[in-house]
């Protein structure tokens, strides 16, 4: 949740900037003609911030669940850290020079550990002897 603020107060940063020093007419300012008129340094962390409430909403979901349920282990623990370093140096990336190839494979990484502790939570909720 940190590092959805931390692009939120960022995103924010970079599109104030832009509106205050383009002059912008109040007439402009509807989120078709914005999102036409702003360069990637003011787009990009506002698509960032909306990635943020994707795949981070199932992190959460399942950090809950494996807590709740008392299954933290190291395995959790190196999946969900995983998901967290590697979205962040997606979203720093997304929100600066946006190299594409280099997003993408930070993305698959985090992306990657995230299914990983989906599934294992899967598993062994469905094949726990209760």
């Amino acid at each position: 949740m940190i590092l959805t603020l931390v692009v939120w107060v960022y995103m924010y940063g970079r599109r104030l900037t832009f509106i205050f020093s383009s002059g912008l007419d109040p007439k402009q300012m509807t989120p078709p003609e914005l999102a036409r008129l702003s360069p990637p340094q003011v787009s990009n962390p506002s698509d960032n911030l909306k990635n943020l409430f994707e795949l981070p909403t199932v992190f959460y979901v399942v950090v809950l669940y494996i807590y709740v349920t008392n299954q933290v282990d190291a395995a959790y623990l190196w999946a969900t850290w995983g998901f967290f370093l590697f979205r962040a140096l997606h979203s720093a990336v997304h929100c600066t020079f946006n190299f594409v190839p280099l997003r993408f494979a930070l993305y698959v990484i985090s992306a990657g550990a995230l299914w990983f502790t989906v599934l294992r939570a899967a598993l062994a909720a469905f094949f726990t002897v209760r």
